[in-house]
C-alpha cells in the first residue's frame, strides 16, 4: 500500500475519460496514431462535444497532450510523460505484487 501511495499524482479521472484514456493508451500500445478527430468518433464514447470537452479536462489534469502532425489542422493525442510514469510504475508494483503472491 506504501508504494501505491507512492506513485506519481495526477488527479482522478471520471468514468468516460478513463475510457477514454483506456482507448489512448491502447492506441499507443499498438503504435497506432490517434487524432482529436479519430477519438470523437468513437461513437461508443458518447457525443463528439462531450469528448472534447473531456480531451481538454484531461490535458488540463496533466493525463493527455496534443501534438501536431503535418496536417496543422489535425493534432495527435497521446499521453503525457506523467501518466507514463504513472502506468510504469503501477506495472512495476503489479509485477512485483504477482511474483510475491507465487511464493
Amino acid at each position: 500500500m506504501d508504494a501505491l501511495r507512492a506513485l506519481p499524482t495526477l488527479p482522478p479521472l471520471d468514468p468516460l475519460e478513463e475510457r477514454i484514456l483506456a482507448v489512448v493508451g491502447r492506441a499507443r500500445q499498438s503504435e497506432k496514431r490517434l487524432s482529436v478527430r479519430d477519438l470523437m468518433a468513437q461513437e461508443q464514447l458518447g457525443a463528439p462535444a462531450t469528448i472534447h470537452t473531456r480531451i481538454k479536462s484531461m490535458r488540463s489534469k496533466g493525463w493527455l497532450v496534443l501534438t501536431d502532425t503535418e496536417d496543422s489542422r489535425r493534432k495527435q493525442v497521446d499521453l503525457t510523460p506523467a501518466a507514463l510514469a504513472y502506468f510504469d510504475e503501477l506495472s512495476g508494483l503489479m509485477l512485483k505484487a504477482a511474483k510475491g503472491g507465487q511464493g
